[in-house]
């Protein structure tokens, strides 16, 4: 039962980002937001999930893990019913927010609960059943996301926030009663001026980047929290981020693959289901045919790729698969005015899905490598806030590549339109989203070279 719970509510956070990616240009239409409110509803999730999930995983030491964990999915079902709900862009970024706040409670529960729950000759079968499982969620999720927002008409959008209501109440079923001795530990501490002030340095340099008119004070403002956060990081006793992990090459180096494969990937997700909908006459069901790949290539990939970097280490296959994600995405961004969505954008973004089906398992196998004993937890929440971080810079500062590739003329990047104008602008500016996106890929395969072959 705790099992299922942590599938249901996992998948829930895990398809939240694909789907909001794809239902965009729908919500655009509904609530009239601009490009910058329509970031602003991809990002302020990423925002909280990026700046709280490492609190989020304190907290359920501190207060009881299956306590959090209910507490997250509670929050995580009640902004996703706001989402529904919101009838203004403002009350729909706001509602995100609240959302990554619940996130950020409920993921890293999911996985500690599975690894209680099963005795220790029987937990890697558990958490292997959990990783396949929410996969597989993961990759359908976008297609009902698809279908709904196709055949849903104008409440099609709302039904996918929605759905998360009853997903929340079967999982808060299945694990009610289930965790009797989690009490936590009262002794553990939260770095909640670490959390603070990661959440203030975020948020001011996702607003400088996505607002043309955001004023100098903004970006000093940004760049004081930041380095605030991580000198209060290096002195408090209890930090959020362990810095000294950062001393190891290896853990350095792998986080910097992490966060330039998956600027790119955010960047791509983001920016073609609006290019193709807005502009190719592309449905939001069809859509998905570029993102099933991806999933459906790292579920059978992420196994024997696992076994190869144990073989001959995590580099090289980080280093192959970026090198082929960096190929898709240069070939998206030479072939974005052609409007080819079935000849030339679902090939391509299957190459960039057997790219990332070699880096995903590597790439945490060379987290945990790097990290020493007692410290992969760590390791593995550090790594997993680089990966939204990044994704919430992308989103941020490609809108405004997007807006520039576009041009000042109407109706503008991402909203529905008619007529060659439209057609070549959109494309355009979609090309140059794609042609950064490969070379932060192409940087990412040379970075992972120097994390060396196996010893």
């Amino acid at each position: 039962m705790i099992l299922w719970a942590a599938i249901l509510a996992s998948s829930m956070g895990f398809i939240d980002s694909s789907v909001t990616s794809i239902a965009i240009p729908a919500i655009r239409a509904a609530l009239q937001a601009s490009l910058p409110q329509a970031q602003w509803v991809h990002a302020a999730y990423l925002l909280a999930l990026s700046a709280l999930v490492l609190v989020g995983g304190a907290a359920g030491d501190r207060f009881g893990t299956g306590r959090v964990f209910g507490i997250g999915i509670w929050v995580f079902v009640a902004a996703s019913l706001a989402c529904a709900m919101s009838l203004t862009p403002g009350q729909m970024i706001a509602a995100r927010a609240v959302k990554g706040v619940g996130a950020a409670l409920m993921v890293p529960g999911s996985m500690a609960l599975v690894s209680r729950a099963y005795p220790r000759d029987e937990r890697g079968r558990a958490l292997g059943l959990w990783a396949a499982a929410s996969t597989m969620t993961t990759a359908l999720g976008p297609v009902l996301g698809g279908a709904l927002i196709s055949w849903g008409g104008e409440a099609g959008w709302r039904l996918i926030f929605a759905l998360n209501l009853p997903l929340g109440l079967v999982a808060l079923g299945l694990i009610r009663g289930r965790t009797p001795g989690d009490q936590g530990q009262p002794g553990v501490r939260m770095d909640l001026v670490g959390a603070a002030l990661a959440s203030v340095g975020l948020g001011l340099l996702a607003w400088a980047l996505i607002r043309d008119t955001a004023g100098g004070w903004v970006w000093l403002t940004a760049g004081l929290c930041l380095a605030g956060f991580l000198a209060w990081e290096r002195a408090t006793p209890t930090p959020m981020i362990r810095l000294n992990l950062f001393r190891n090459r290896s853990f350095a180096v792998t986080n910097l693959v992490t966060l330039t494969l998956y600027f790119a990937l955010n960047g791509v997700m983001f920016y073609l289901p609006m290019t193709a909908v807005s502009a190719w006459g592309v449905s939001a069901l069809e859509v998905t045919a570029a993102f099933l790949p991806i999933s459906i290539l790292i579920a059978l990939l992420s196994a024997p790729a696992g076994r190869w970097a144990d073989r001959i280490g995590p580099g090289p296959l980080m280093a192959a698969g970026s090198a082929l994600v960096a190929c898709a995405y240069a070939g998206l961004g030479f072939t974005a005015e052609e409007a080819d969505f079935w000849g030339r954008t679902v090939p391509l973004m299957a190459l960039a899905g057997l790219g990332l089906g070699l880096v995903v398992a590597p790439l945490t196998a060379a987290v945990m490598q790097s990290a020493e004993d007692g410290e992969q937890g760590a390791a593995s929440g550090i790594n997993n806030a680089v990966a939204r971080v990044a994704g919430l810079i992308a989103v941020a500062l490609l809108g405004r590549v997007a807006a520039a590739g576009y041009g000042p003329g109407a109706p503008g990047f991402g909203v529905p339109g008619n007529g060659a104008a439209h057609l070549s602008a959109t494309s355009a500016a979609f090309g140059q989203v794609a042609l950064i996106a490969a070379a932060l890929a192409a940087l990412a395969a040379v970075l992972a070279l120097a994390t060396g072959r196996k010893a």
